[in-house]
């Protein structure tokens, strides 16, 4: 409590122009940056909040941040503290071993030197530093020791986040291009499986563009040219299958879609916010980490959702002939709990694709 007191109790308030410098400024913009990235990498990427470790990790991430902050303010505004204007030993005799400062009118106490930057003689100063825009002296020095400590440790933490992802990334990029799809085309091998699946069908989805061999899909990316094979409009394919099996299985998936999605009923406003607070803290933090748009939604209308998260659906907005002349469609995410099945539909209709897939 004391070095809170300590932290808001300023000389004056001229203390707050020491953020307006070039050092404060770059090292501010760094800490924000590396802490922001780490975070959103961790959450995205890495390691899914869900999940113990995730969470465990996450938590690491904002207690570096919290600590570096506060040591780093605690350098900058607390300060090293200096010697009173006007001093002198308590004693005057012992004025004859101290040296006397003509900018501070006053002699210099042991240990304290005279700053050019602050214009104040300084307790225990050791230097004056520009990225925290003072001195690290007396008060100061176990604030600025423990920042240069945990800058470097939280930096480590980053950059293995950092590595991580790039190392996930690049591992599952890869794995595609040996397959000779792409992400999309890896989604809808997944969704045929589960078409076949659901409805206990008597066939098999084979991906035509996987040429069997890993080097013969290597190659269909990579080239000593640079310029990948083909036209892009034609595509060699695998024996048995024609240059529309895939586009089959996607107008399969279409109708599917259509049967299996669910009628909902909005029962609370929604504003169309990426990360509603006022919807709960689970919402909050569960947002779909995506492009895809957020619709708004008002009390009384109608959303066909096709797909889900624990927190979250995704769907059409069924629009009635008063609408906005011109748009066809409206879809998006919205917070699960803005909305109800409709009666009619709860016993009838199965869940939405991808509603048993939680984060």
């Amino acid at each position: 409590m004391g070095t809170f007191c300590s932290v808001i109790k300023f000389e004056n308030l001229q203390e707050l122009k020491r953020l307006c410098h070039w050092g404060p400024i770059i090292a501010l913009s760094v800490i924000a940056i590396c802490s922001t990235m780490a975070m959103i990498d961790s959450v995205l990427w890495y390691w899914p909040l869900h999940t113990t470790g995730g969470s465990v990790n996450f938590i690491m991430l904002i207690n570096w941040t919290v600590m570096i902050l506060y040591n780093y303010f605690n350098a900058m505004f607390v300060g090293p503290g200096f010697v009173p204007l006007g001093w002198k030993p308590e004693h005057s005799q012992d004025s004859m071993y101290l040296q006397y400062c003509k900018v501070c009118q006053a002699y210099k106490a042991p240990r304290s030197h005279h700053c050019r930057k602050c214009n104040r003689c300084v307790m225990k100063m050791d230097h004056h530093c520009p990225w925290i825009n003072n001195c690290c002296g007396y008060q100061n020095h176990a604030s600025f020791t423990l920042f240069l400590l945990l800058a470097p440790l939280g930096c480590i933490h980053a950059a293995f986040i950092f590595v991580m992802t790039m190392y996930t990334q690049l591992y599952n990029r890869m794995k595609i291009i040996l397959r000779n799809k792409t992400s999309i085309e890896s989604w809808i091998e997944e969704k045929a499986k589960d078409r076949i699946q659901y409805y206990q069908l008597d066939e098999v989805f084979v991906f035509p563009y996987d040429m069997g061999s890993r080097w013969k899909n290597f190659k269909q990316v990579f080239t000593w040219s640079g310029v990948p094979e083909g036209d892009g409009l034609e595509w060699p394919i695998r024996e048995g299958c024609h240059q529309y099996s895939l586009t089959i299985e996607q107008l399969k998936q279409k109708a599917d879609k259509r049967v299996r999605s669910v009628r909902y009923k909005v029962i609370e406003d929604y504003s169309g916010a990426c990360c509603p607070l006022n919807k709960g803290i689970k919402t909050f933090f569960t947002s779909p980490c995506t492009e895809e748009p957020r619709i708004r939604l008002r009390k009384g209308e109608f959303i066909l959702a096709t797909r889900g998260l624990r927190y979250w659906l995704y769907g059409d907005k069924i629009l009635d002939d008063s609408f906005i002349e011109g748009v066809s469609r409206i879809r998006g995410w919205f917070p699960r709990n803005c909305v109800e099945k409709c009666p009619c539909d709860t016993e009838t209709d199965q869940a939405p694709e991808g509603e048993k897939k939680t984060r």
